[in-house]
């Protein structure tokens, strides 16, 4: 029987990588990378000749049965998205719930996830928080704001440049304009930034200076 390992890459900053998962992508039969081309240029990076094969969310559907059974014959395999830790919002989920229901070993290495130093460098309450990743598009956004109006601890959401200026004037519909934001972006790059205010302060920010990169906003529960 062989042995799934879940290794989180950098989300920005190629020395966010630690020396185990290094060694765990070197020494692997081979590794599922959610886009090889993004991957490469890490392995690239760090010398690692390890073969790669795509796994991602338009795919994994139809290929998690082969892995596992793969798995189950004895080989060895390292799971990465393009950045952070699997799953978290990107492919992984999948493979890894079948992995466990088959008995296949599962590991998960420690490492970068954006939502954390988001969340605590916003410097809103992180003894309890709630994780919402990206809220629903269209359907079920309604409903979904509508329940988070009452929640009472901190919240955590992804979004992307283009739909930030929207997010938050649903966050002010919603939650109102008074509720303290903190939207970090651009994590670990050279143009990190994390604007903090009401939700108000926020949005006429990125209206005068539109986003750019990954954001991580976080936002304070209902008091």
């Amino acid at each position: 029987m062989g042995k799934l390992f879940i290794v989180p890459t950098p989300i920005g900053n190629l020395e966010d990588i630690t020396l185990r998962a290094i060694k765990v992508l070197k020494t692997v039969d081979v590794i599922l990378a959610e886009d090889t081309r993004t991957s490469g240029k890490l392995l690239q990076h760090y010398d690692i000749g390890t073969p790669m094969q795509s796994h991602h969310m338009h795919n994994e559907h139809k290929t998690v049965e082969g892995l596992v059974r793969r798995l189950e014959a004895g080989e060895e395999m390292a799971l990465i998205s393009d950045a952070g830790t699997p799953a978290i919002s990107d492919p992984g989920f999948l493979l890894t719930r079948l992995c466990v229901e088959k008995g296949v070993a599962v590991e998960c290495l420690p490492g970068a996830t954006a939502f954390v130093p988001a969340l605590v460098n916003s410097g809103l309450p992180n003894d309890r928080f709630i994780f919402e990743g990206f809220l629903p598009p269209k359907k079920g956004r309604q409903t979904r704001l509508l329940a988070l109006a009452e929640e009472v601890r901190t919240m955590v959401f992804y979004e992307s440049p283009h739909k930030l200026l929207k997010t938050l004037g649903h966050f002010i519909e919603y939650f109102g304009e008074d509720r303290l934001v903190s939207v970090s972006r651009e994590l670990t790059k050279l143009y990190e930034e994390t604007v903090r205010g009401t939700a108000k302060e926020v949005l006429e920010y990125y209206t005068e200076k539109p986003p750019k990169g990954e954001i991580v906003i976080v936002v304070a529960g209902k008091k």
